[in-house]
């Protein structure tokens, strides 16, 4: 396999250790799965999104994104993850959220 041919593993290069195609391999898995979470999510804050229109609700909802935050940053600092990290990634689903219930306003 040598020459630029790969193995069987995503067009990896043979040459690369075991263990890092392995742990690649994991990484494939968590962001499949990390999609299929996204999807699930946002399928449920489109369905809040529509509540929100028939009951005259602002799109965004400052006080429960308080709530969030704190909980997320909270849960992130037991998970050894950054809590920035976090709450910047959080901020960027909410911002996103709050588009779509504007769209589901508007129409």
């Amino acid at each position: 396999m040598a020459n630029g041919t790969t193995d069987d593993r995503s067009g990896e290069a043979p040459d690369k250790p075991a263990e890092l195609l392995d742990l690649r391999d994991s990484i494939d898995n968590i962001d499949a799965a990390l999609i299929h979470l996204l999807a699930e999510r946002f399928k449920c804050t489109k369905r809040v999104g529509v509540l929100k229109a028939e009951h005259r609700l602002p799109p965004a909802d400052p006080a429960r994104e308080a709530v969030q935050i704190r909980r997320l940053r909270a849960l992130a600092e037991s998970a050894k993850l950054d809590p920035d990290f976090a709450e910047k990634f959080l901020n960027f689903l909410v911002a996103e959220v709050i588009h779509h219930h504007e769209a589901i306003a508007r129409a």
